[in-house]
């Protein structure tokens, strides 16, 4: 038998999990919908039958089990007040999963983990300041410095998506308005693109769409086509983000940050604007020294090899 880590990625739409070998190669991977289940209890028994179910039929040997999740804490294994998951409240997956598995489990913020995964998989190899941004339906970062995740004291440091870009502006899933994820995210950009189509006599393709179908992907390919409208809304979401960023090195001085996830793909398209508002709106010192770059696990799971990487770590460190 084959031993094997399984990291799981929650996330709002939809949860992946994967078997990971002690190479880092990925042997099986598959996914549920986190939104199909009312109750996280419901959400472990489903998905730790897949997990037995496909780890019998492989023939692998389980040794730990990592979670990325948004929320988690590292530090007490449970999911607190994820405003991007339907479950509200402290939820705690690890002793949920415990019940299932008589392996380690471990928890971690899904943006940490894909922090982690591309420290140790991706392209941050031999980096030990850096900062991974991840642009799904909202906007997590997993912060790096001297080769150590960034917790705080109470596991939940690194909250970029959540710092405030305007105190009167979009309502955020976590109750408070403005945060920087309700602009620079997958689900921002597809609102910024329905603003400026209701204010804007200007053509585009995405005006013969139906409001609920746009998605990042239909922007992206509209963009490529040299509309006018998707274009501007990847400069007006480059503008906000990057202008963060610039802040943000400003905190940390990292050597590099990555941006992974759905709109990441858009490739020039979202990292021209950022880069050019970063270096706009840096310090004197910090400008042309920090480098934007795609994760370099783009065909890859870095949040799925994180979570795995966190269990192998905590095995590790156990075992010593």
């Amino acid at each position: 038998m084959v031993n094997v880590t399984v990291g799981i990625d929650i996330g709002g739409t939809n949860t992946v999990f994967g078997f990971i070998d002690e190479s880092g190669n990925c042997l099986f991977e598959d996914r549920i919908s986190t939104g199909d289940y009312e109750k996280p209890e419901a959400f472990v028994i489903a998905i730790s039958k897949r997990i037995k179910s496909a780890a019998e039929s492989n023939f692998f040997n389980l040794t730990g089990i990592g979670i990325g999740a948004p929320n988690a804490n590292y530090y007490s294994g449970a999911i607190e007040d994820a405003p991007n998951l339907q479950w509200k409240g402290r939820i705690y997956i690890s002793d949920l999963f415990r019940k299932h598995f008589d392996v380690l489990v471990a928890l971690t913020n899904d943006a940490n983990a894909a922090a982690l995964g591309e420290m140790i998989y991706g392209a941050a190899k031999g980096m030990k300041d850096f900062i991974v941004i991840t642009l799904g339906t909202g906007l997590g970062s997993g912060i790096v410095s001297n080769g150590k995740l960034v917790y705080g004291h109470d596991g939940h440091a690194g909250e970029l998506g959540h710092t405030i870009v305007d105190h009167d502006g979009r309502l955020c899933g976590c109750g408070r308005k403005g945060c920087l994820e309700t602009y620079a995210s997958a689900t921002g950009i597809v609102t910024t693109v329905i603003q400026m189509l209701e204010g804007s006599d200007r053509p585009s393709v995405l005006a013969d769409i139906n409001e609920s179908e746009i998605s990042s992907e239909l922007i992206y390919k509209a963009a490529e086509k040299g509309d006018e409208i998707a274009l501007a809304a990847f400069e007006y979401t480059g503008k906000i983000l990057g202008r963060k960023l610039a802040d943000t090195i400003a905190l940390t001085s990292p050597e590099a940050i990555f941006l992974y996830g759905g709109l990441a793909n858009a490739g020039k398209y979202i990292f021209a604007p950022t880069q050019y508002h970063i270096e706009k709106n840096l310090l004197n010192v910090f400008r042309n020294k920090v480098r934007l770059l795609q994760s370099g696990l783009i065909d890859r799971n870095a949040a799925v090899l994180g979570a795995a990487a966190i269990a192998v770590s905590m095995t590790d460190n156990l075992g010593s």
